[in-house]
């Protein structure tokens, strides 16, 4: 039979903070879908990663999540201008 009562490496040494996870994760799906509303969180989440850095290990990741939240943001900025400079916005439906 099999013991599962020892140390695992996942419960020994240290941990990455999951809100910088969170953030990079954001950010990175921020960039195909979703971006006015998952860039600003992976700002958030990375500026409050950032402030527990000390604690936790995730310094990198909150910081490349910020970044990339920025770029989200940017991105649906230059989406909305490129759509409003085409004639605004039209749903068509039908055929």
């Amino acid at each position: 039979m099999a013991s599962y009562s020892g140390s695992s490496a996942a419960s020994s040494g240290s941990r990455t903070n999951g809100l910088a996870i969170a953030s990079l994760c954001c950010g990175i799906i921020g960039l195909f879908f979703l971006n006015i509303i998952l860039g600003p969180l992976a700002i958030i989440f990375g500026a409050v990663a950032r402030r527990q850095a000390s604690v936790k290990n995730g310094a990198g990741m909150a910081k490349a999540g910020i970044i990339l939240g920025v770029v989200d943001v940017v991105l649906w900025l230059v989406l909305l201008a490129m759509a409003s400079s085409n004639g605004g916005f039209s749903w068509y439906v039908g055929g």
